[in-house]
């Protein structure tokens, strides 16, 4: 079969995760994956979507390279678009390394650029960006709120919802327009009423959708949680029970965390990033002041703070944590077990946890109050899909202004109606951004980048 030079190429790639596993899969994809699959079993290819075991040898010599489950997907019904066939083989590295090279030595092949073929996919419309988007969250998620959130991008229920809305516009433009075009022609007398009213429903509809708290951003990246307090609040020991290992050092000493130590966790299905901060003090020292700095600063950013204060110093209160305590905050008062310890019901006006990191007391009521917090600001199945990147937000921010400029602009009699209509096209444009519906060629490598090879 001749390949014309605009035929893409056809690509190869292990599709599973590298190392030692039961099974590997190695994806091949384009006009020559069939002439590779035959190449490999010496044998025709079989039905679409059935498994068949084949042996495969080097084409090169007839060397057995394993017993491999052969899948083959005719396109356009494939992942993408394009004719596919899959190698399930034993997934040491030796066999994958084996198949892989009888593959480089065939004609017209070439190993896959990381996200190559989830970007064929998008380029042969079998995904749209969002979905695109959420395949990669999923491949990604680490607890099960990401998995669900990821799992509906990767189905397309962000992508639909976008569609419908720039459908709408679209409508709206092309109905403005042939008032415009078509004056003098028998149009019926409510269409200007009835494009205005879709386009003040749809300017609603945005802004509630952007008016969410980022709950899509805070699923997809984790909530983000400090710990803050005074040196040897406990605040590292805090942070390492939390994590159930030891992330931060634990010492006697003051001042011993000088930076940010994060920690991912799952906190009841949900992300959630919590930093441990060096203690708030006046320090002579360059390194903790700017620890101290640091600590400022990742508080003034985060979702939630945890603010920890030593029991044994009690009644005196560090000035320096009060100062950072507000509505997100947890108050928690650490060493509660210390001899002599009287825990207030209240600090700044915030209820207290009495904890004892060293006894285990109060964690329970801890990680409650957390978990109901960090679920709050996720709210994972709250109604409907949410943006789930900045670049959502922005887009959707931008065709909002636009819908307010045009309803601003709008008036009976038509004055200045190109500047109303380029406002609905620009709006239209913008959702189209969203979805990859038109002009995202300087996005794609920003998005397929992320991806490894052999997806």
């Amino acid at each position: 079969m001749q390949i014309s030079a605009r035929t893409p190429d056809t690509i190869y790639a292990l599709a599973s995760g590298a190392g030692r596993a039961g099974v590997a899969v190695i994806r091949v994809s384009g006009p020559r994956a069939a002439r590779a699959l035959t190449a490999l079993t010496q044998a025709d290819v079989p039905q679409p979507r059935r498994a068949v075991l084949h042996r495969l040898r080097h084409p090169h010599g007839g060397e057995t390279l394993d017993d491999a489950l052969v899948l083959w997907f005719a396109g356009p019904a494939s992942f993408t678009g394009e004719d596919v066939a899959e190698l399930h083989v034993h997934g040491g590295p030796a066999v994958v390394d084996g198949v892989l090279g009888a593959l480089s030595g065939l004609d017209g092949l070439r190993l896959a650029e990381p996200g190559e073929f989830t970007r064929r996919a998008f380029e042969n419309a079998k995904l749209d960006l969002t979905q695109v988007e959420g395949l990669a969250d999923l491949i990604e998620a680490e607890t099960e709120a990401q998995r669900r959130q990821a799992l509906r991008q990767s189905e397309g229920q962000l992508g639909r919802l976008y569609d419908g809305w720039r459908g709408a516009l679209i409508r709206a433009a092309a109905h403005f327009e042939a008032e415009l075009d078509f004056s003098d022609e028998e149009l019926p007398e409510d269409l200007h009423v009835a494009v205005v009213d879709d386009v003040r429903a749809l300017h609603t509809a945005i802004l509630a959708h952007l008016a969410d708290g980022h709950r899509g951003e805070r699923l997809r990246d984790g909530v983000r949680l400090a710990i803050i307090g005074p040196p040897n609040a406990g605040k590292s020991s805090l942070m390492n029970a939390l994590a159930r290992r030891e992330a931060a050092i634990v010492s006697d000493t003051a001042g011993t965390t000088r930076d940010v130590v994060e920690v991912h966790l799952n906190l009841g299905g949900y992300p959630l990033l919590v930093a441990d901060t060096a203690g708030l003090r006046e320090s002579g020292d360059d390194v903790e002041r700017e620890g101290v700095r640091r600590a400022r600063a990742w508080a003034e950013s985060a979702d939630l703070r945890l603010a920890v204060f030593d029991g044994s110093a009690l009644p005196r209160l560090d000035p320096e944590t009060l100062a950072l305590l507000r509505t997100d905050t947890i108050v928690a008062v650490n060493k509660a077990d210390a001899a002599g310890a009287a825990i207030p019901g209240a600090i700044g006006g915030y209820p207290v946890v009495a904890l004892s990191v060293r006894t285990g007391q109060g964690m329970d009521a801890l990680l409650d109050d957390l978990t109901r917090r960090v679920a709050g600001r996720c709210r994972a199945d709250a109604e409907g899909p949410a943006p789930t990147r900045a670049r959502h937000r922005e887009a959707l921010v931008r065709t909002a202004e636009a819908l307010r400029r045009f309803l601003a602009r709008e008036n009976p009699q038509h004055l200045g109606a190109e500047l109303e209509a380029e406002d609905l096209r620009l709006a239209a444009r913008e959702l189209g951004r969203i979805t990859g519906r038109v002009d995202v060629e300087d996005l794609l490598d920003v998005i397929f980048r992320d991806f490894c090879i052999g997806k």
